[in-house]
């Protein structure tokens, strides 16, 4: 089954890497009407805070922030209670940080729900970073094992955890689907339209790969937000992905 446009622009999510609001907004003008996630990551986030989340909001796009939580439960489930309220269509926490601290995410989402008529976000468990190669995680971060074993246990945990999907690489994405079941969302990032630059990613696909994988969102980055047109970028991934069945 083929994509509509509108279908094939919310799985995408435009990764908006810049230092402020003020340098974002060029870009964010530009892709107004295109019914596409924002990922606002933590340089942008520290610098703008909560009223540039809002103004996303406001001109219609998806917002998926990407914090990367992690720490003590009890501080992740206050972290989780705040983000709910802002409004937020996504965020996530590290699946490293263990069972109880993705629980306790959970915990602090519903304390928001509580009367504040705000949506319920989808939350999400980082497995491996797509920069970590199987060199790295063995002999640096100390895992044994291939990237895609260390990735399933972490999405095996997030599922239980009552979690709603995790950021993978776009190969690991049918074995996640396969162990978690298909309505287990997945947000890969490393995704690279032909032609693009590989930059600092070491597990990527393009597109229609990670589409043909099963992948239900693809952060995209300097493929859009660095290109000369960034609307036509855009478009044009988007064209290749309802040309995908």
């Amino acid at each position: 089954m083929r994509l509509t446009s509108e279908e094939a622009a919310r799985r995408i999510m435009v990764a908006l890497d810049y230092p402020d609001a003020a340098a974002a907004d060029k870009l964010i003008s530009e892709l107004q009407g295109v019914p596409c996630y924002m990922k606002v990551g933590m340089q942008l986030f520290y610098a703008a805070g909560p009223a540039f989340v809002a103004s996303l909001k406001e001109r219609g796009y998806y917002v998926f922030l990407d914090v990367k939580m992690h720490d003590i439960p009890n501080t992740v489930k206050g972290g989780a209670q705040s983000i709910a309220r802002l409004g937020v269509d996504m965020f996530n926490v590290h699946a490293a940080g263990g069972s109880a601290m993705m629980e306790a995410a959970m915990e602090g989402v519903e304390a928001a729900m509580s009367g504040s008529g705000v949506q319920k976000p989808t939350v999400i468990a980082v497995t491996q970073l797509t920069s970590t190669s199987q060199q790295t995680m063995n002999e640096q971060i100390g895992i044994d094992g291939s990237v895609e074993a260390a990735v399933l246990r972490y999405a095996e945990l997030a599922n239980a955890a009552g979690l709603h999907g995790v950021v993978a690489s776009p190969s690991e994405v049918r074995a996640i689907k396969a162990a978690c079941g298909e309505k287990f969302q997945t947000v890969t990032p490393g995704i690279r339209p032909h032609g693009s630059a590989v930059n600092d990613q070491s597990r990527i696909m393009t597109p229609s790969e990670a589409l043909a994988q099963g992948t239900d969102y693809m952060v995209i980055g300097r493929p859009i937000t660095a290109a000369q047109n960034s609307r036509e970028a855009i478009e044009s991934i988007v064209k290749e992905l309802t040309a995908h069945e």
